[in-house]
């Protein structure tokens, strides 16, 4: 049973079904009839392991773009006498509901009892239902939203200007409940036979290939197109898209028929994601040693979609500039973005679809290991991204920003209602997850992990497994104690800072190791004394790229001997930046670091991951002096942890800060701003914010013609995020009312709003202004989903005053958004850390900046 917590309502819902829908509702676009037919064990009730599989059917289904009407039909098997039928339903109105034993008369339902915080629905029948098999029919309507989930709209525009509408679905992670009646619980599986009546001229797609397309007999403008029957499936994973799409296509090494969906006009966009699909494919049948069950995969790109991506079974929808890139324009970080994010949704093909958890809480295994292995396909597909260091900077470092607060979470998180679900779609799931599994794989090695992992997905398949069922499969291919040391990672939040000093003892160095958990906020003060299991890999200078010891820290102190280290050697904890921890070196030992910095001997990934630990302990949590911003380790090379030092040059004393890229001063002028200016870079974002940071009312105009004019939505979404870049107050007002506009796709809003929220002091001010203002319009759009929870860490994340704090958390308090709440504690929390680190180094960090200020570019 869920568990009751406050919900938004459902939305409307009607009344009366006039005979004919298709001419009373609004229709701008041709409608069509559906036919979906199922076979599924569902029970009444949640139940996480159903028996053999049983019918179900929907029947006409007719899309008119704000609402549906569906009969549905399916063979139901109840396990104990009941008269009371209990599915998972919002957003959806029953007009009748029937239930026919086998073998004996149908029973009408009498009432229909919505629990719409819980999202559910009773079907109340007049006598008591017998145990056996029988048909369960449903007749209902249910709205085609605009809220990019459950079955919805998406909105784009014909070569030839012209604006039409595509039905698309999204259902993870509990919203297929918004399209049809069931059981919505990953553990609850079916296989689906699937028919779809459309428009002729319409492409049908849905998770399996078609079988037969033939003419609709009541009516000669649509088709019928049957699909085979998909593989035993939760309903998570169900999709179906109708629209106009052109196609490209290729097989795989393995025969697996690979198309990749794009507008019209637009299919040499999608060869790029159609190459990296082909590759991919069997790079996973290989590594798992378990064959694609599927005859098809076809990627498709959606013009409104809420996620970057979604892996439904055989149909994985992306947004378009997670799928499309144009051969001339594109920029190589979106490629490398598309070939990540095409490996991570056809990793689930296998670690999710195959093999799905059992429940929410293990979310984290889906998640977080697409989020590992997406890189590692990468980095056998296109080794020249050395795109691990690219992990390091992104993934990695992420997650130990975020789990280094007091209102982190473990990588589990127990979830009880639908509307927690959404708020564990964070860091901690995805890069922490990834980052963890990583450390794993390192520590098992690469053969013993493939093992461990075609071990899990051979005896799991089409099942439901937990987080506990990888470690002993894993655990029975190494040996090793996989439980235990995960354990310490996935159940508590967190991570250690290993302090390390050296003695040397003849030839030999002796460490000295201490495990102590890392908090943002200071020395961690708890009463009990957290404590990892910590593979640490341990590199000296006569092989940087090569581990001269492997260990696993189980306790909070730990000294190991380094044989036949000459005291002029280096010693370095964490090669390649694999574990998930922070070091901390003696004085002496970071010292000797420096020359093989200075060098390069040093890999780059490991330069990063000491560039991050060194910048971590500048912050208030050690209480470390700001003189370290002066050490050679940490000034020698940008890092990107150094970002973080812009929330303290946005403030009153460090407002004189200038960090313009150089580019000569004619070009801040609006009359440079021309298609010669802007062909430069449609892939530098840089020209861009300088070009604005200079500019007037007529620069912001040319921008936004650009942004009209652009027929990439890569192209867009770059001007979009860079708007915020104007000073001029009437000026960040004309943008953040662009971003509410219909020039802006729904799920871009966000980055137009955080874009602002970014450039300046004053357009943070003003965007967390606009939110306030346009809370109920902003909520409604995205209802509680995690674009709640982006738009809120992207507006305030970045304020550094005692006092914002308060009114962030005063505003949230009667402004509620569920899906949200630890994002609003995780963002209170970070502007008490940013005013605190204001307090102790603004006037520090602004003197070792100035000093180091690049002289003017000459005109």
């Amino acid at each position: 049973l869920w568990e009751s917590h406050p919900s938004p309502s459902r939305a409307g819902f009607l009344l009366y079904i006039p005979p004919n829908p298709v001419l009373w509702y609004f229709n701008p676009i041709p409608p069509f009839l559906w036919e979906i037919h199922s076979f599924s064990s569902l029970p009444p009730f949640r139940e996480p392991k159903p028996s053999s599989p049983l019918s179900l059917l929907f029947s006409r289904l007719t899309e008119n773009c704000h609402f549906f009407l569906v009969l549905m039909e399916f063979l139901l098997q109840v396990k104990n006498a009941t008269n009371q039928i209990v599915m998972n339903c919002a957003d959806i109105d029953i007009i009748t509901a029937s239930y026919a034993p086998e073998g004996d008369e149908e029973v009408h339902a009498t009432g229909f009892n919505y629990q719409n915080e819980d999202e559910k629905v009773t079907l109340s029948f007049p006598s008591t239902l017998q145990k056996g098999t029988g048909t369960l029919k449903i007749d209902f309507v249910g709205e085609l939203n605009d809220k990019m989930k459950g079955f919805y709209r998406s909105k784009y525009s014909t070569p030839s200007g012209d604006t039409r509408y595509a039905a698309v679905t999204q259902f993870e992670a509990t919203d297929a409940r918004r399209a049809f009646p069931c059981w919505d619980e990953p553990a609850i599986k079916a296989t689906f036979d699937i028919s779809l009546v459309v428009p002729k001229d319409r492409v049908a797609l849905s998770n399996m290939n078609v079988v037969e397309r033939r003419p609709y007999p009541d009516d000669e403008s649509l088709v019928e197109v049957k699909f085979a029957r998909s593989p035993v499936m939760s309903t998570y994973l169900v999709a179906f898209v109708v629209g106009e799409y052109d196609f490209v296509e290729a097989r795989s090494q393995d025969g697996v028929l690979v198309r990749v969906y794009t507008p019209v006009g637009k299919a040499e966009q999608g060869k790029f994601a159609l190459e990296v699909a082909a590759k991919t494919l069997p790079f996973y049948k290989d590594y798992f040693n378990v064959p694609y069950p599927l005859p098809k995969i076809d990627l498709i790109a959606i013009a409104d979609f809420a996620a970057g991506a979604m892996e439904n079974w055989g149909l994985v929808t992306y947004r378009e500039t997670a799928l499309l890139i144009d051969p001339k324009n594109s920029c190589s970080s979106s490629r490398q973005w598309v070939a990540l994010v095409v490996g991570h949704e056809l990793a689930h093909q296998w670690f999710g679809n195959l093999v799905t958890m059992e429940w929410w809480t293990h979310l984290w295994l889906n998640e977080g290991f697409a989020s590992w292995i997406e890189y590692l396909c990468v980095d056998h597909c296109f080794p020249e991204y050395d795109i691990w260091t690219q992990f390091v900077s992104a993934d990695y470092t992420r997650a130990q920003e975020l789990d280094a607060l007091d209102n982190s979470h473990p990588i589990e998180v127990s979830v009880g209602h639908p509307s927690e679900v959404d708020e564990i779609f964070d860091a901690i799931s995805y890069s922490k997850g990834a980052s963890v599994i990583r450390m794993l794989h390192d520590y098992i090695g690469d053969e013993d992990f493939r093992k461990g992992m075609n071990l899990y997905l051979t005896k799991f398949q089409q099942r439901n497994a937990a987080t506990e069922d990888l470690w002993e499969s894993l655990e029975k291919a190494s040996g090793k104690p996989i439980a235990a040391v995960m354990n310490t990672w996935t159940k508590q939040m967190g991570f250690p800072l290993i302090y390390v000093e050296a003695e040397q003892q003849e030839d030999d160095k002796v460490l000295k190791l201490v495990q102590k958990k890392f908090c943002a906020s200071g020395p961690y003060t708890g009463e009990d004394f957290p404590m990892w299991m910590v593979p640490i890999s341990i590199c000296t200078s006569e092989d940087p790229t090569c581990a001269k010891m492997q260990i696993l820290m189980d306790k909070p102190e730990l000294t190991v001997v380094l044989k036949d280290t000459k005291p002029e050697q280096w010693v370095k904890l964490n090669l390649g930046t694999v574990g998930f921890y922070r070091t901390q070196y003696s004085p002496a030992m970071l010292e000797s670091l420096i020359p093989a910095i200075r060098d390069l001997s040093l890999p780059p990934v490991d330069r990063l991951g000491l560039q991050n630990d060194l910048f971590s302990l500048v912050s208030p949590a050690t209480g470390e002096p700001a003189a370290r911003w002066e050490h050679p380790a940490l000034c020698h090379s940008p890092s990107p942890a150094l970002g973080g030092a812009r929330i303290l040059l946005r403030t009153p004393k460090g407002c004189s800060i200038s960090l313009d890229v150089g580019i000569p001063p004619q070009l801040h002028t609006n009359c440079c701003i021309s298609k010669s200016v802007m062909g430069l870079f449609l892939l530098s974002s840089q020209v861009y914010v300088t070009v604005l940071k200079h500019g007037d009312s007529s620069t912001l105009d040319t921008m936004l013609k650009l942004h009209k004019q652009a027929d990439m939505q890569e192209e867009k979404n770059r001007i979009e995020r860079v708007l915020g870049a104007i000073s001029q107050p009437e000026l960040i007002q004309k943008v953040l009312t662009f971003a509410l506009s219909e020039e802006v796709r729904p799920q871009d809003t966000v980055s137009v709003i955080g874009g602002v929220a970014g450039g300046s002091k004053q357009g943070r001010k003003a965007a967390w202004k606009f939110v306030r203002d346009n809370w109920e319009e902003l909520y409604n759009r995205y209802q509680g989903g995690f674009l709640i929870s982006r738009l809120i860490k992207l507006t305030v994340d970045g304020f550094a005053n005692d006092k914002m704090a308060a009114e962030v958390k005063a505003f949230f308090e009667s402004h509620p958004a569920p899906s949200a709440e630890r994002t609003v504690q995780q963002c209170c929390e970070n502007i008490l850390l940013n005013a605190a680190w204001l307090r102790r180094d603004a006037d520090s960090i602004q003197h070792f900046l100035q000093q180091r200020r690049a002289p003017p570019a000459p005109v």
